[in-house]
């Protein structure tokens, strides 16, 4: 009986200073925000404000957060278009108050050169030098000149093959490279996976001119694909992730969630935690 309760004790004691000495990395350092893994990826996480359709702006921030991501591309309707200053300064402030940065505007849909400039005076008057947007190909040349005018850069969002006028990252590229290099690509990978693409590939390619993207995954390469948690679809995130370091992206990886819209909170959180575990599994 002695031999075992001493055999046990030991034993005990072996697990515990096994433990014990697994402890030191995750509590020794508790303020510690760089991985040991490598430096911090060049580029941000946000969240597209689209995702946030069906909630106001505090609900919203709550949701964020809840989820620990910090940069919002900013919709109208949580900052309408003809917002004042003071309610520009107010939206600010309440975004600071949580933590979070509004470091772009959009998408807008625009059908005139009225719209276009309304657009460009908005990003202006809310602060920030990046407007998502969906214009005309007639008004292409008219957006380039805004762009030089209002030294803000203007990234085209692609929806697609239901969208007849940019369906893919190389149906904007095709049209744009020959303009200020101010107007850009905002990459939908999803759409852009959805219109039989490549999108690890294509992100590759057209990266020179992709300012912003929308991260998403999707069920099909095909039009009836959708949206579903970044894990649980058909692009391959973590070489995605690696192609986003290979060519140095810099810009936001705003998860733009489209599924579950009234209720999207456990999705966002799923699709958050799966992301930022790629980026540290893959260092």
């Amino acid at each position: 009986m002695t031999t075992r309760r001493s055999f046990l004790h030991k034993g005990i004691l072996g697990v515990a200073v096994t433990t014990l000495t697994s402890i030191p990395s995750v509590y020794a350092e508790p303020f510690k925000l760089e991985s040991d893994k490598g430096k911090p990826d060049p580029f941000k996480l946000g969240i597209a404000g689209y995702s946030f359709i069906n909630f106001n702006l505090d609900e919203s921030l709550k949701m964020m957060k809840k989820v620990d991501v910090h940069y919002l591309c900013i919709k109208d309707f949580h900052l309408p278009y003809k917002s004042t200053a003071e309610e520009i300064a107010a939206f600010h402030a309440k975004l600071k108050e949580n933590g979070v940065t509004g470091y772009a505007v959009g998408p807008i849909y625009t059908k005139t050169k009225q719209e276009i400039d309304d657009a460009f005076d908005y990003a202006k008057r809310v602060g920030v030098d990046l407007v998502i947007g969906i214009p005309l190909h007639a008004d292409l040349d008219y957006v380039a000149q805004k762009t030089k005018e209002y030294n803000i850069r203007y990234a085209i969002h692609n929806h697609g093959p239901e969208d007849k006028l940019y369906p893919s990252a190389e149906s904007i590229y095709n049209l744009i490279k020959n303009l200020d290099e101010r107007v850009g690509i905002c990459f939908d990978m999803g759409h852009n996976k959805r219109d039989g693409r490549d999108s690890v590939v294509d992100f590759q390619k057209f990266s020179k001119r992709i300012f912003d993207m929308h991260l998403k995954n999707v069920t099909a390469a095909t039009k009836d694909g959708s949206t579903c948690e970044l894990g649980r679809g058909i692009i391959d995130i973590p070489a995605y992730v690696k192609m986003l370091r290979k060519v140095n992206y810099t810009g936001s990886c705003s998860l733009e969630y489209e599924k579950d819209m009234k209720d999207p909170l456990a999705g966002i959180a799923e699709s958050v935690g799966y992301f930022k575990g790629v980026c540290d599994g893959t260092r």
